[in-house]
């Protein structure tokens, strides 16, 4: 069948089509919205690791062109994190809309064949050892049943496809009645990126850099329903008792409330049919790794997806995706849901606490590189079987290679690449297996690097072709043929 379903075309739907249809791989795209329907949602900020992911297809640089790029977040008026000491060659956040992201994302789906079917919901699903059925009611009101090999939901908090498979989503709401305003201010704040919460309220604010700010505040005497109207008013008023000042906000082009859970699907995995993005877990705005973890997900999953639909892979490299992404799922669970829990602080011990944490990620090196590696996503990394080397399952830095080329635009190809030491890539010309980029970088070591950025398989030195070819039939990607002397 060489087909995948994907269901929701949210940033996770698409990136996650775009790239098995890049890869040849046929994608029908189900999303409820019609095609006209805007996407106003809370997400605005796109983090380094996610941005080296958008490099890696060619769409860096036209998206950091539609924002405002942040390179200090102000913390509790007492923690400055500064962004340009990343290890990226992104150091900063970039705060943009969701819809431009998205917007990016479809124009390159688009392009690259994915069928996209807006205005169409899921209403049933059945799977087999053969693959996936999809029942689904199209926009004139019939009923189609689409089949495919695999189905992926990124469908959201309130996916569909996750109660279709029967999987819980246990958790609990840790906010109630939060309020978004995107607004005009007289006397926008020094800092580029400022929270801070008082026990009973709190307030973020970003610049979008076209003379709009993104406000986030939440008061806790004040819970109202997320249909309740909103009023610029009540905005001012949360956001002096948090900041002290409501910076003079002048008027607002969008007001919305909502609340935020924390929940994660014990499972991103049954049978052939796998979740991603908010379908598989949310948590908290605090640290904006919404948005980003999804995209990080979907491109875990699309070159594995990719290599078994076309063969190059057994189904069991499919298994990897849980074993790499649930954990980082939980782990942003907590760290979102910490910082959430400081903001909030009422109890004098915890702001006591608050201010503690503080002063020990302002001053002590390794905490403050490990609380940026984590909001950030360049700190991620999948766990390596034993003996490994130390470089396995790690993010790969963005190297310039012999041929001057940045190791994230030979990505571009969507493969695997080999990066041997320098001037010993020639060793390997006996290799005649096309669908593997190989070449010189600056260091004395071969490092085999994975399409979604993370180091499969390192070694100090140069690596044989042969045993070059048993590695690489164990990390996802075709067995090398190697071509031997007549």
């Amino acid at each position: 069948m060489n087909h995948v379903i994907v269901v929701g075309a949210g940033p996770t739907g698409l990136l996650l089509a775009g790239d098995l249809a890049t890869a040849g791989v046929r994608v029908t795209l189900v999303e409820r919205r019609p095609r006209t329907e805007s996407n106003l949602t809370r997400a605005f900020g796109v983090h380094a690791r996610t941005l080296e992911l958008f490099d890696a297809r060619g769409l860096a640089d036209e998206l950091v062109a539609t924002g405002q790029p942040i390179t200090r977040l102000s913390l509790f008026h007492r923690l400055t994190l500064d962004l340009g000491a990343l290890p990226s060659r992104f150091r900063f956040l970039l705060i943009t809309p969701q819809y431009q992201v998205e917007r990016l994302l479809a124009r390159r789906a688009g392009d690259a064949g994915v069928a996209f079917r807006h205005g169409t919901t899921l209403t049933g699903l059945a799977q087999d050892a053969d693959g996936v059925s999809a029942a689904v009611r199209t926009p004139d009101g019939r009923h189609e049943t689409i089949r495919a090999d695999y189905l992926v939901g990124t469908d959201g908090h309130h996916s569909t496809v996750r109660e279709l498979i029967g999987l819980p989503f246990p958790g609990t709401a840790v906010l109630r009645s939060m309020v978004l305003a995107d607004v005009r201010l007289a006397d926008p704040p020094a800092e580029q990126l400022t929270v801070n919460g008082v026990g009973d309220a709190f307030a973020f604010i970003a610049p979008f850099g076209d003379g709009w700010h993104r406000i986030f505040a939440w008061d806790r005497d004040d819970q109202q329903p997320v249909d309740a109207p909103l009023e610029l008013e009540e905005v001012r008023a949360i956001t002096r008792r948090a900041l002290g000042t409501d910076h003079g906000i002048l008027e607002a082009r969008w007001l919305s409330r909502f609340h935020s859970d924390e929940r994660q699907a014990p499972a991103y995995r049954v049978g052939r049919v796998f979740l991603a993005g908010d379908a598989a877990h949310v948590h908290s705005p605090a640290g904006g790794q919404g948005m980003n973890t999804g995209l990080q997900d979907a491109a875990n999953l699309s070159w594995k997806l990719a290599a078994v639909e076309s063969g190059r892979a057994r189904d069991g490299l499919l298994d990897s995706y849980q074993t790499e992404r649930h954990p980082v799922g939980h782990q942003v669970l907590r760290s979102s849901g910490a910082l959430i829990r400081l903001a909030m602080a009422r109890h004098p011990g915890v702001r006591a606490l608050r201010a503690v944490f503080s002063v020990v990620v302002s001053t002590v090196a390794p905490v403050r590189r490990r609380a940026l590696g984590m909001v950030t996503g360049v700190g991620i990394a999948y766990r390596a079987a034993p003996r490994s080397h130390g470089l396995t399952g790690s993010r790969a830095p963005d190297v310039t290679l012999a041929d001057g080329r940045r190791l994230y635009e030979a990505l571009r190809r969507g493969r695997f690449v080999l990066v041997t030491p320098p001037g010993r890539s020639g060793d390997l010309a006996g290799l005649a297996d096309a669908g593997l980029v190989v070449t010189a970088g600056p260091q004395d070591r071969t490092v085999l690097v994975r399409p979604d950025g993370y180091i499969a398989w390192a070694c100090e030195g140069v690596a044989g072709a042969d045993t070059l070819a048993r590695v690489l039939d164990t990390v996802g990607h075709a067995p090398l043929r190697v071509a031997r002397p007549a």
